[in-house]
């Protein structure tokens, strides 16, 4: 029984770089599919956030109506998470910048993919109604009218004299 190696060195062979494409292969269809795919990606990435509101609005349920240390830390997570989002928005979408490699400088711009981004900070801003939404029904955001009574102007007393 003999053994045979495969001779890796054969791959890298400096004439074999050179052969022609094979049939039916384009490179401008190469890189269009490319991009397609790229933004296609970016609008999966830019909903992603409104993907996980059913799951948090659930753990908000869970968490109950009380003032907990549980239900503050979920509500702190959901008001704090769209502000850092938001401020990173031009990182997290360098990866899917049109141009072959993923470059921070490309995304650094409103203008590359606009429409992603856009939708992304509506999601985030979503997420923030979210976590609004529950401080409101745990009491500590100030929406009545008792919760302003120290602002409210106070009117002369009328004098009275009982003689």
């Amino acid at each position: 029984m003999t053994h045979t190696t495969l001779n890796y060195a054969s791959i890298e062979n400096p004439k074999s770089r050179h052969l022609p494409p094979p049939p039916g292969f384009s490179i401008a269809s190469v890189t269009k599919s490319y991009e397609a795919l790229k933004e296609r990606r970016a609008w999966d990435f830019a909903v992603g956030p409104a993907k996980q509101l059913p799951m948090q609005a659930f753990m908000l349920y869970m968490s109950g109506g009380g003032v907990q240390i549980f239900s503050i830390g979920i509500v702190f997570m959901l008001l704090f998470s769209p502000f850092k989002n938001i401020a990173g928005i031009n990182a997290a979408f360098a990866q899917f910048a049109p141009g072959t490699a993923p470059s921070p400088s490309r995304a650094q711009t409103f203008t590359t993919l606009p429409l992603q981004k856009l939708a992304y900070i509506a999601c985030n801003i979503a997420t923030l109604a979210l976590g609004l939404w529950k401080c409101r029904s745990m009491g500590l955001l100030p929406t009545g009218s008792g919760d302003w009574l120290a602002f409210e102007p106070r009117g002369v007393a009328p004098e009275m004299s009982l003689l």
